[in-house]
């Protein structure tokens, strides 16, 4: 057993235990062991919507996830979701064939984001490879950990009823009336709330409506851009922080300077950290996750909670033994600095400093 010494966890100075990378109890103990020093300890975050970091996006290839899980391990996430984007099924089903062990933040499971979506909600997806999708392809697809559809395309209401895992709506044009038959049918939330789907309006709900009727889960990019700060609080006032959660929906930029870059085969530029299509339309983020957290609390939301809808929540919507820090879940947590900035991080039991 490993023994983590004057951990600072919810304003408490503690001691802990990690053994069979599992957390074995937390407590003051005599046992001797890594001193922390009062930093604060919180979960490992975790991101279940990005697609790329670094200059490397998923669909370059599952070769690219190690580097790109050591970046994420820098930034404070411990598991994420490798997300793919709407692109023919032979480099969909290239990019999800193999799941590799990686050193750093742990690949979980693929996020099928496309191409089962609504050309007209299309956002940054390419509209050729949407078309050509075809609901019988997503067999040829492996390693999947949660899939975002458009509920309004032929086949996706028994894709949903038929999914062993999440599926979000995302990229839709659906009314709340479908959107409710749809949560009702087992979806779990929805995809990067009000981007790339129909606005709430007092007569008109939505899917944004659906969501609140029903209890689902909202994923929220918490970046300043995509969403007013003003959004994000109502959101955080409607559905609190056991029913949203913060996502990067970050692509290749991220953690590089402004230019030119690839997203699904199409041109992004990227000004002052916004990314866009030649056409305007917004084109994913460059932000980290971690980043996303401190903007939530910038914008008025407790710490503890924009802390919990980037660990506990997710890991509570996609099952997992994470996202909290007790006895029995597995041992992926982040040493802090007084500003947020991740000092080291473990990724069940792998210690890091970094």
């Amino acid at each position: 057993m490993t023994v983590y010494k004057n951990a600072c966890i919810n304003g408490i100075v503690t001691d802990f235990g990690v053994e069979n990378g599992k957390f074995a109890f937390f407590g003051k103990t005599a046992e001797e062991g890594i001193d922390l020093n009062g930093q604060e300890v919180i979960p490992g975050l975790i991101d279940i919507h990005s697609h790329g970091c670094i200059g490397l996006d998923v669909m370059d290839g599952n070769e690219c996830l190690e580097e790109m899980s050591r970046f994420y391990l820098q930034n404070g996430v411990t598991p994420w979701y490798p997300t793919t984007m709407s692109m023919a099924k032979e480099a969909i089903e290239k990019a999800t064939a193999i799941l590799p062990e990686t050193t750093g933040a742990k690949a979980l499971g693929y996020h099928l984001e496309g191409p089962f979506i609504n050309p007209a909600y299309k956002g940054a997806q390419a509209e050729e490879a949407i078309t050509a999708a075809r609901f019988e392809h997503l067999s040829h697809y492996h390693h999947l950990g949660l899939i975002t559809l458009a509920p309004e395309i032929d086949g996706a209401l028994q894709a949903i009823k038929d999914s062993s895992i999440p599926v979000f709506l995302g990229h839709t044009a659906a009314d709340y009336d479908l959107a409710f038959r749809v949560f009702e049918a087992g979806a779990v939330g929805l995809t990067h709330t009000f981007n790339a789907m129909k606005p709430l309006h007092h007569r008109n709900p939505g899917p944004v409506g659906a969501a609140l009727t029903k209890d689902a889960y909202v994923q929220v990019i918490c970046d300043g851009f995509h969403l007013h700060p003003a959004v994000v609080m109502m959101l955080y006032k409607a559905f609190g922080p056991q029913r949203m959660i913060l996502i990067s929906d970050s692509m290749r930029a991220t953690g590089l300077t402004d230019g030119q870059y690839d997203l699904g085969g199409q041109t992004v530029f990227v000004k002052e950290g916004t990314a866009r299509l030649a056409d305007g339309t917004i084109a994913g983020s460059t932000a980290t996750l971690l980043y996303c957290v401190k903007q939530a609390i910038r914008f008025g939301i407790p710490k503890e909670d924009a802390i919990q809808m980037a660990s506990t929540t997710p890991a509570t919507v996609m099952g997992l033994p994470k996202g909290k820090l007790a006895a029995g879940y597995d041992a992926d947590f982040v040493v802090m600095d007084d500003s947020l900035n991740p000092l080291a991080t473990c990724v069940e039991g792998n210690f890091h400093s970094l």
